[in-house]
């Protein structure tokens, strides 16, 4: 069984630093790309970031761009998110995603990220 559990979520001012971690298993995750997403309230699921099977391919959503990073551990079977410079515009529920973008084969419950202005 596929399971994603995020966490580092938390309260961070503007201009703050936040790193996710996503612990991974019930597949083989080498051999997956994976993505982050985030939601606020009322909103649909935003694409924020993808890593390919090797750390040698990312994208980025251009409101991110410059300012979030992601990495895998392949051996940890963990996905990260470093996010610099945060604004307050960054607050949402992350999410990680077994995929490179939604529709995602699975999603984590997800955790907060509020920054304040």
């Amino acid at each position: 069984q596929v399971q994603l559990v995020e966490s580092g979520g938390g309260l961070a001012q503007h201009g703050g630093s936040l790193r996710l971690s996503c612990a991974a298993s019930g597949f083989t995750f080498s051999k997956s790309a994976m993505g982050w997403a985030r939601q606020v309230p009322g909103k649909g699921l935003e694409w924020v970031s993808g890593i390919y099977t090797r750390e040698i391919g990312t994208i980025y959503a251009d409101s991110v761009k410059g300012r979030f990073t992601i990495s895998r551990d392949n051996a940890k079977k963990i996905l990260y998110l470093q996010m610099n410079s945060l604004k307050p515009e960054d607050t949402a529920l992350y999410f990680c995603g077994k995929g490179l973008r939604p529709p995602y084969d699975a999603l984590g419950h997800g955790t907060q990220v509020t920054v304040s202005s």
